[in-house]
């Protein structure tokens, strides 16, 4: 008997030893699960980050509407006539602009990046550009149209809204219109875009002399034409002039005084030290936005007249807005500096 208490002890013993080995066992399993665990989240922290890094988030799509450039612009005749000393119409309700407000979305890589404090920004001016394009007067067509002199004889274009990425091909008839809310002097110089992105000489196209005199000043609601309407010809041509030209950079300069350079009737050439110096002052950080739904849209009457050189006509709040806006930071409060591109195919 003895030996059977003897044999069961030993026996209790080995089972007893065997459930405590498999419970370190276990336990150990539960702590190298623990481990991989952590470090699979580790892992996934990390390659995140990576990932966040590489490719970092695209924000909410920005967009402006046109009241915020339009708003500098006088207010109509009817608007002024209709309104109190109050600032509300006769029937007492507050005056609203018949024009409705367009929409912008955000079409450019570069974002204005803010160096300064959110309570003092700095300050944000906008340059308004519309390019257009002729096409030849359907039968349908009844809207404002430009009368252009082609070898001896007059024929019907109509002006046509595009964005300024916009690809043109050779032959396309062009025309550009400015309107800057910064009061200022006008300055626009034209250089070839080549295909290795170097560009050739810069030629100032804006302004010349006329009739003796030269007015290039800009203001809210003036509205300047490249070419003017009363010049021959009214327009410019998509060219590629050279195999490696693939289009145009337009620079576009308001300065708060004018620049000491001497005007003719004929392009004149630009150092392009002088280019170079000036878009180091003045060119800033700049965003261009294209109005939804603008391109195609027909030029107007109102625009017609208020490009025109004869007349005292200029745009109202009540008018059609630019199809480009561009907001610039810039770098001197002297002057803005946009660079426009051109492009084209064959």
């Amino acid at each position: 008997m003895k030996s059977k208490r003897v044999v069961l002890k030993s026996t209790a013993f080995l089972s007893l030893r065997r459930a405590e080995q498999m419970s370190s066992r276990r336990t150990d399993s539960i702590r190298v699960l623990h481990v991989l665990l952590v470090l699979a989240c580790l892992g996934t922290l990390v390659a995140t980050a990576f990932v966040s890094f590489a490719a970092p988030p695209q924000a909410t799509e920005r967009k402006i509407v046109s009241d915020d450039f339009t708003k500098k612009r006088q207010q109509s005749a009817s608007q002024t006539s209709s309104k109190g000393s109050n600032g509300q119409s006769s029937s007492g309700a507050l005056s609203k602009s018949k024009q409705p407000s367009r929409i912008y979305r955000l079409a450019s890589a570069q974002v204005i990046k803010r160096t300064k404090p959110a309570t003092n920004p700095a300050p944000v001016d906008q340059l308004g550009i519309t390019i257009w394009r002729l096409r030849s007067v359907g039968a349908n067509d009844t809207g404002t149209r430009m009368l252009v002199r082609e070898k001896g004889k007059l024929s019907g274009w109509v002006p046509e809204r595009v964005e300024a990425d916009t690809t043109f091909r050779e032959g396309d008839y062009l025309r550009l219109s400015v309107e800057s809310l910064r009061v200022g002097y006008l300055y626009i110089v034209d250089r070839d875009l080549l295909a290795d992105g170097s560009s050739g000489p810069a030629m100032l196209i804006y302004p010349w002399v006329d009739t003796d005199r030269v007015d290039n000043q800009v203001r809210p609601g003036k509205l300047v034409d490249i070419p003017g309407q009363e010049d021959d010809p009214s327009y410019f041509t998509a060219r590629l002039t050279s195999p490696n030209q693939v289009g145009e950079i337009l620079t576009i300069i308001v300065t708060s005084s004018p620049l000491d350079l001497p005007i003719s009737n004929d392009p004149i050439q630009i150092s392009k030290v002088d280019l170079a110096q000036w878009e180091k002052m003045w060119a800033g950080q700049s965003e261009r936005f294209e109005m939804e739904g603008g391109a195609g849209e027909a030029w107007t009457k109102q625009e017609q007249q208020a490009s025109a050189k004869v007349g005292p006509r200029q745009l109202t709040r009540d008018d059609p807005a630019p199809q480009t806006i561009y907001r610039i930071s810039a770098n001197d409060t002297k002057a803005i500096l946009v660079n426009v591109r051109l492009r084209y195919s064959k």
